[in-house]
């Protein structure tokens, strides 16, 4: 009978920090006496358990945390530690640093949040630093890991499929290699034309659509080098008509370009061919590829090249998530009292 009563015991306190349901004070009778003392005791329990998933709620939704933490049931406490373990990740990713906080996001216990903390700190995916705790080196080598098991043109390619089937045009994906834009993917058209680009062509970023879109985070100074410098390796190519802009046109086009997330090409790289296209960023935010739609005059009027825009960004912005990408979130506004 204390064997039992132990284990019991120990039972309770392991689930203390499990959001329950709370019983109905007509599902059971007291079964001997001192029934109130026991009641009152429930009751206390009860109503401490069920605040807790609230103020979790609250904390967790502050940090975007996963719902399946603050949802979780007595019968999946298999999974608790886990999901609380990852949950802290995400928090100190968000900011939190000590684990008074960590705490408070997760609504466990002192003694409970040091525990996990610890073994997290011991495994190094935290780190403990004077001002609390930093996410640790562990994360960076499986987030290489991570990176190296998706290559970028894998990643992408269901998205560019998808773009060729929305648009039937011509579908390119490039990187940066220098003062050109690397060609890594295309899909042709399903309109019968046929264009010079092709996997390993290079071509200067400033004449191109896909590659000024690689330019939008860099100065007005390198616009203008990137600008001279296609100027110099397309000196001897002829264009009929020539609709390459002049300097104070192109510095004012990639002004707009990088306010609208967006660029295009007017008939700057190749004759009577126009094309739209976005940046692809990768987890730091940084700029590491650009997808486009080309076409010919004909199917990419200005208004429908104003259409495509919303479509090609996101279908970038898909594949930038898929890259570790996470959108700047809005600042909220403080209501003056």
């Amino acid at each position: 009978m204390n064997k039992a009563m132990s284990n019991h015991a120990v039972s309770a306190a392991e689930s203390a920090d499990l959001p329950q349901a709370v019983t109905p004070a007509t599902s059971a009778a007291p079964r001997q006496t001192g029934a109130a003392t026991t009641s009152a005791a429930a009751t206390a329990t009860a109503t401490a358990r069920a605040s807790r998933p609230v103020a979790r709620a609250a904390n967790g939704d502050a940090l975007g945390l996963p719902v399946t933490l603050r949802d979780i049931t007595p019968q999946q406490a298999g999974t608790q530690t886990l999901l609380r373990g990852l949950a802290i990740l995400e928090a100190a990713a968000a900011g939190v640093r000590d684990l008074r906080s960590f705490g408070a996001a997760l609504g466990t216990t002192r003694s409970t949040t040091h525990r996990l903390v610890s073994s997290l700190v011991q495994a190094r995916y935290l780190r403990q630093v004077q001002g609390g705790y930093l996410l640790g080196p562990k994360l960076i080598e499986l987030g290489t890991i991570a990176l190296e098991q998706m290559p970028l043109t894998a990643v992408a390619r269901p998205h560019l499929e998808s773009l060729a089937e929305q648009t039937l045009d011509t579908i390119h994906l490039g990187v940066r290699d220098g003062d050109d834009v690397l060609y890594i993917d295309k899909i042709p058209g399903t309109r019968g034309l046929e264009m010079r680009s092709r996997v390993g062509h290079r071509m200067p970023l400033a004449s191109t659509g896909i590659g000024k879109a690689m330019m939008l985070d860099l100065s007005p100074d390198a616009w203008q080098s990137m600008f001279d410098a296609s100027r110099r390796a397309l000196a001897g190519v002829s264009f009929t008509p020539d609709n390459r802009p002049d300097a104070p046109t192109f510095m004012q086009r990639m002004a707009n370009y990088a306010a609208g997330g967006y660029t295009f090409d007017l008939e700057e790289n190749e004759a009577a061919i126009r094309c739209v296209a976005a940046p692809v960023r990768d987890a730091s935010g940084a700029i590491v590829a650009a997808l486009s739609v080309a076409s010919t005059i004909p199917y990419m009027p200005l208004e429908r090249m104003d259409e495509l825009i919303a479509v090609v960004q996101r279908e970038a912005r898909a594949i930038s998530e898929e890259l570790g990408w996470r959108a700047p979130q809005p600042a909220t506004r403080r209501i003056k009292r």
